[in-house]
């Protein structure tokens, strides 16, 4: 008769375990870090972003590493630099430590003034592995729908919170998806292409209202 009886082997429950220490490590690690970090203009634990970004990773497929790396993506920008680096590295290998550094946009403090920031990270983007690219866009995804609830609620309020203000963010969110899409057009850079348009389209209405 044969087919798939939906059973694991041995091996297999044992994968899966190990799978889920590893990313509850990643998980501690990343609480510790962030402890006491907010989102821009809330009181939401920042955590919430990081596994929100880690979920929607592992939904595209993501593998251990990618998952992992998505949930430590911002660990070497905000909180430590070049020593959380060696960290992660130490703790969750070579592979995940490449793909949080690829998602940085800078290790050091003070950091640079921000167009400079994103422009250098427009570009690097370019040269980065697709998986740095598929982490990425998973950050600017879940960022770029928490800008579109929250604008549907404060309006033009919220560009207080961006150093680029409503222009920078814009032209920032736009630039990027030009950039994922000339490497992959990979259905996480596709629905990261429709949110950004949707809220484009969002400001313009509001724009044209109060003209």
């Amino acid at each position: 008769m044969g087919g798939n009886t939906g059973r694991r082997t041995k091996s297999e429950r044992m994968d899966t375990r190990h799978r889920a220490a590893h990313f509850g490590e990643a998980l501690a690690y990343a609480n510790e870090l962030h402890a006491g970090q907010t989102r821009k203009g809330t009181r939401i634990p920042y955590i919430s972003h990081l596994l929100a970004v880690a979920s929607l990773a592992f939904e595209y497929g993501a593998d251990e590493d990618e998952t992992i790396a998505a949930l430590l993506h911002d660990a070497v920008e905000d909180q430590g630099g070049a020593e959380t680096l060696q960290q992660i590295d130490s703790r969750f290998g070579s592979t995940v430590a490449t793909i949080v550094d690829g998602c940085s946009d800078t290790d050091v403090e003070p950091k640079p003034p921000w167009r400079q920031r994103k422009e250098a990270y427009l570009e690097r983007l370019t040269r980065e592995c697709p998986a740095v690219r598929f982490v990425s866009a998973c950050d600017k995804l879940h960022n770029v729908r928490a800008i579109i609830r929250d604008y549907r609620v404060h309006g033009d309020r919220l560009w207080q919170r961006f150093n680029g203000r409503k222009d920078g963010t814009l032209w920032y969110y736009s630039a990027l998806v030009k950039v994922y899409q000339a490497e992959e057009r990979t259905p996480v850079v596709e629905d990261l292409a429709r949110e950004v348009a949707t809220l484009r389209r969002l400001v313009r209405a509001r724009t044209w209202r109060q003209s």
